[in-house]
Formats: C-alpha cells, sequence, structure tokens
C-alpha cells in the first residue's frame, strides 16, 4: 500500500511527512514522539501512518504478466 496524498477523514495533506516519519522510527525514535513532532495531533492522521504496512517489496517478487 502506498501512503495517501490526503488522510482519509479530514483531508489534511500527509504524504510529504511519511519519509521523515518512516526514517526516524527506523532510527529507533518513538513513533509517538516523532508524530508530535511532525504536527500530526489528529487521531485520524496519526491512525494513517501507524496503520501503515509496505507490502511493494512483497509485490515485487512475484512475476509480473
Amino acid at each position: 500500500m502506498i501512503i495517501p496524498i490526503r488522510c482519509f477523514s479530514c483531508g489534511k495533506p500527509i504524504a510529504h511527512l511519511w519519509g521523515e516519519f518512516k526514517e526516524r522510527t527506523k532510527k529507533g525514535e518513538n513513533p509517538k514522539k516523532v508524530l508530535d513532532e511532525l504536527g500530526l495531533k489528529r487521531y485520524c492522521c496519526r491512525s494513517v501512518f501507524l496503520g501503515q504496512v509496505d507490502t511493494l517489496e512483497l509485490v515485487n517478487k512475484f512475476k509480473k504478466f
């Protein structure tokens, strides 16, 4: 799944924050702290980030017809 451009519920643009969130959480930072610093205060926007699963690597393993 690819991160949506805008939040599904409120419509706030969030896609530009995904790269920084992913990098900082990979380094071991607390996701709550990162989301707070990125300015994502609404629970709908936070749920998009916390519920995101990168399946692109998995899908790329399969043969394309």
